[in-house]
């Protein structure tokens, strides 16, 4: 097996962290253990080295994301396991996402239950992400946000400089290993209740899952985004052309500023496409 590294970033999961890194010891003695201690004012660093993890300390809070890139720069492991320290996801899953790397994916995925989903709200918003991610890949994707994942090193490690610093790094992990024709593979597993309290905050997030359903577009093919909405000023327009020259043989400003948000869509999702494929041009 190549060489293991499993990266759990943590802030403030003292509570919780021990018992996660005893199961990963467990079930993986070999494995190299990270914890990037995200800014934590408790004993989280502590306990990560009392268990024998190597610690990455931020001074300050700097985001999920950014924990994550931080983890997969120190890690030394040909594949990298992502989890997180809040023990919602089971070390006796790992050896299935590992399963799923050896028989040839680039990226194998944890991919939750509706039952795992911590409230209704959120399961109905992630089913609505994997469908849309879905319909713009071509390909079936499971669990779109899933923070449980294992994938290749060097492959994860061209993408950092597109990953985000907050919570949304799972999304653009994923359209990214699609866009660039990396195969990824799900593996069902069932995410536990997380003790103490979770760090989304509902408004703040709930205007950062809305930005994530525009930014699945923009990571894979803009124009499949920006395209049925040109289409539908389009139409929009042309309808009211119709209807005010029927009634009035006239050719109003309405109808000129719908048919003119056409255009400047299309061309938008034109241009974007464009900017798209540079940025997944390697460094």
């Amino acid at each position: 097996m190549p060489k293991l590294s499993i990266i759990i970033p943590a802030r403030d999961e003292a509570a919780n962290l021990g018992a996660v890194l005893t199961g990963i010891r467990r079930q993986l003695p070999d494995a190299e253990l990270i914890v990037v201690d995200d800014g934590s004012t408790d004993d989280t660093g502590r306990i990560a080295m009392d268990a024998g993890a190597h610690v990455v300390r931020h001074p300050q809070a700097l985001g999920n994301g950014a924990a994550i890139k931080a983890g997969a720069r120190r890690a030394g492991g040909d594949v990298l396991v992502f989890m997180d320290g809040d023990g919602q996801h089971d070390p006796a899953d790992i050896p299935g996402l590992l399963g799923r790397i050896d028989t040839g994916y680039s990226m194998a995925v944890g991919a939750r239950s509706h039952a795992s989903q911590a409230s209704l709200g959120r399961s109905f918003a992630n089913r609505f992400y994997n469908r849309l991610a879905s319909w713009m890949t071509g390909q079936r994707i499971d669990d779109l946000t899933s923070g449980f994942r294992a994938v290749h090193a060097d492959q994860f490690r061209e993408f950092l400089h597109l990953l985000p610093n907050g919570f949304s790094y799972p999304t653009t992990i994923t359209m990214a290993f699609f866009r660039s024709g990396y195969p990824v593979g799900y593996v069902p597993i069932i995410a536990g209740k997380r003790l103490g309290k979770s760090h989304i905050k509902p408004l703040q997030d709930g205007l950062r899952f809305l930005l994530i359903i525009f930014k699945i577009g923009t990571l894979y093919s803009p124009i499949k985004l920006f395209g049925p909405i040109s289409l539908l000023f389009l139409l929009s327009g042309l309808s009211n052309y119709i209807y005010t020259f029927i009634n009035g043989h006239r050719f109003t400003n309405m109808s000129a500023l719908l048919l003119s948000a056409a255009v400047i869509v299309f061309l938008v999702g034109l241009v974007s496409e464009q900017i798209t494929a540079l940025m997944y041009q390697k460094q």
